[in-house]
């Protein structure tokens, strides 16, 4: 039996680029082609899994009402510590997000604008009349939007409620790069070389520049992620990064005040999360190792960092605390470093909110932050001493986007998600979302689909975790980055701890392109792709046997079927034969034996080859048996079916390897056919 196949069913080009048409036919033996291409999409709900060991006394009285003033998963996020704590829930949403994960999760809700984020989100009025009209006691600001906004916590005091967060006075030093560095020098934490006031101008950043010594780095002094910030490795490039980053800061921030200070190269970015109450304690939680960054945004983390020994560790944590507490800080915060090659760290800021990245502290040392956070708001003192802070396990972080990491390493993706299941069937893994199957992902908000956490006893084990969990997490309709994600906790660098803030353009330094595979993943992949295809053929005909006529009709029993695929312009003859639900596949001399329940109308399929499991997506299905899959990151797209061919009197799709017109038609019906025959052309 024989059969093109594209996806499934013959012409598997696909990708978003470096297509072409094959101009190959045969008689009885079937041609398919396949590009190696990455893969894209997808999303889903709430917080899963907590992966931590916190408890919750049903005696210990907090709030009764608590707005929070965010969407998406932090608010998901918050409202299940909520539920669990016994407080109810007030969430504020736009218009657009009147369906939400959130909203539908929380006891009441609000609307407070539009869409976009300063008529709803950033929108202080609205949401004071919904914490006044709801009688919520408390807010809690998630991160982004408001979290930092001291005008915010003073409105909500002079209210009479609670800020679930740290008091003004530390928003407004912590907030503030300059003050901030001042604080931090007084409390003997090292910082880095650099000037302490506020340039004037590119003169007076030039002359800087020179006194610290090239490289520097021009940043803005209330900036944040990534924004207002410039490498200067001369004289000249000190000037426009002057001019940039002024701008860039006014129009981001409404603050053009810049800083200097000396550019750290090739460094880890590793911080460390601090927990303080109103009466005087502070603990730090631990590390967690946040090198993996594009744009200056993160995209991995994990905890503990593979890189501090317990002598460093230390230091770091004495370190936060001490500025801690030099500024009274009452809730959780985190003080994030830099560190170079030889363990030397220095201060880089302190974000006085809960960090994106908490899920993976909660994992390694059992604590709940939000419910911390909740109870030192109230004005509980801490429950826990320093030498109670344990390190157990490891934990891994990956930010799930909807972006194309083909392009730049990720530029968002909008679109609406078709299907969306999370991998929380697999051990040891937690899921942070606010999404779920028909939810949007909106031009005007944070593109993050989800967090992907997971936990083993240590970092082998929670890697091949992530691993599993990536290959398992089923998103479509949106373009996503999980491609990416798999291919950096995979990759011998990152294995071995050997990274840094560059490590993406030092390990792609012509942008992503994509899992590359070896010889022994490209027999697997032709082997399951071919047993895929035989599987869905034998089922197509199983169907066309149950609606035949009345009349028997005896068909011939084919024993093997022989195939030959193209993949990355190379032919490969590719011999499958059948035992129940074992496929014995000869793919080059080699062979193989591909073993599944093969339910095709699952879009996940566990595959054994030759005793390696793998975790295959069969990402879409048409009714001709067109199909496309997902193999270690790599799609076998489908194509549009444009003529059919038969051969060893099987009927088998012949599709489009690209997006184009049909030129010309060099066949038609009832024509026979042979290999190399051109049949259609596009343009």
């Amino acid at each position: 039996m024989a059969g093109f196949w594209t996806g499934a069913a013959a012409l598997a080009t696909a990708g978003r680029r470096g297509r072409r048409w094959p101009q190959l036919l045969m008689r009885s033996v079937a041609l398919w082609t396949v590009k190696h291409v990455p893969h894209y999409s997808r999303r889903y709900l709430v917080v899963s899994r907590t992966l931590c060991s916190a408890g919750y006394d049903s005696n210990e009285k907090t709030f009764d009402k608590i707005l929070i003033a965010n969407r998406g998963e932090i608010a998901c996020r918050v409202i299940k510590t909520c539920k669990k704590m016994g407080i109810k829930t007030v969430a504020i949403h736009s218009d657009v997000d009147a369906s939400s994960v959130h909203v539908k999760m929380a006891d009441e809700a609000v609307c407070v604008g539009p869409a976009p984020t300063s008529k709803s989100y950033l929108n202080m009025n609205a949401i004071m009349d919904a914490v006044r009209s709801t009688r919520a006691q408390a807010v809690h600001p998630g991160y982004g939007f408001l979290s930092e906004n001291k005008e915010f916590a003073k409105r909500l005091a002079a209210a009479d409620a609670i800020f679930i967060g740290p008091d003004t006075h530390a928003i407004q030093a912590m907030g503030d790069k300059i003050e901030s560095k001042l604080l931090a020098k007084k409390a003997k934490v090292n910082t880095i070389p650099g000037f302490d006031g506020v340039v004037k101008d590119a003169d007076e950043a030039v002359r800087i520049a020179r006194e610290i010594g090239y490289p520097v780095m021009i940043k803005a002094s209330a900036g944040g992620g990534g924004k207002g910030m410039r490498i200067a490795w001369d004289d000249e490039e000190t000037r426009d990064g002057f001019r940039f980053s002024s701008q860039e800061a006014a129009s981001s921030f409404g603050d053009d005040r810049l800083l200097i200070e000396k550019f750290i190269d090739n460094p880890r970015h590793i911080e460390i999360q601090v927990l303080g109450d109103k009466h005087g304690n502070a603990l730090w939680l631990n590390e967690r190792e946040c090198s993996i960054q594009r744009r200056n945004q993160k995209v991995v983390e994990e905890a503990p960092s593979i890189f501090l020994d317990s002598e460093t560790r230390r230091a770091m944590g004495e370190q936060a605390v001490a500025l801690a507490k030099a500024v009274n800080y009452s809730s959780a915060g985190t003080v994030e470093f830099l560190v170079d090659s030889k363990k030397n760290f220095y201060f880089l800021e302190m974000n006085t909110r809960l960090q994106v990245e908490h899920p993976v502290t909660e994992c390694i040392t059992g604590l709940d932050l939000v419910q911390e956070m909740i109870r030192v708001a109230k004005g509980y003192p801490l429950r826990h001493k320093q030498a109670d802070i344990p390190i157990n396990g490891w934990a891994v972080e990956c930010r799930v986007y909807a972006e194309d990491p083909y392009k730049s390493f990720g530029l968002p993706s909008v679109g609406r998600l078709s299907q969306y299941e999370e991998p929380i069937h697999l051990p040891g893994v937690r899921v942070d979302s606010g999404i779920q199957p028909g939810s949007d992902i909106s031009i005007y908000y944070d593109p993050m689909i989800s967090k992907l956490i997971t936990y083993g006893s240590d970092r082998t084990e929670a890697l091949k975790r992530m691993e599993d969990a990536l290959d398992s997490y089923v998103i479509r309709g949106v373009t996503h980055n999980i491609a990416l994600l798999r291919e950096v906790i995979i990759n011998s660098r990152f294995i071995e701890g050997d990274i840094n803030t560059k490590f993406l353009s030092d390990v792609y330094p012509d942008g992503f392109k994509g899992h590359q595979l070896t010889e022994t993943e490209r027999n697997q992949f032709l082997a399951v792709a071919s047993s895929l295809f035989v599987a869905s053929q034998l089922r197509a005909q199983h169907f066309q046997d149950h609606e035949s006529s009345r009349v028997p009709i005896v068909k011939p029993q084919v024993a093997s079927w022989e195939l030959s695929v193209k993949l990355h312009d190379e032919i490969h003859t590719v011999v499958v034969s059948s035992s129940g639900p074992t496929f014995s596949v000869e793919v080059d001399g080699s062979k193989l034996n591909v073993t599944s329940t093969w339910n095709l109308a699952s879009p996940l399929l566990s595959v054994n080859v030759d005793g390696t499991q793998r975790t295959i997506q069969c990402l879409s299905r048409e009714a001709g048996g067109n199909m496309s899959i997902q193999f270690l990151g790599t799609v076998v797209a489908e194509g549009q079916e444009i003529c059919v061919i038969e051969a060893m009197k099987m009927q088998n799709s012949m599709t489009a390897g690209k997006t184009g017109k049909v030129k010309s038609v060099h066949c038609k019906a009832g024509d026979t056919v042979g290999e190399g025959d051109l049949l259609v052309e596009l343009e």
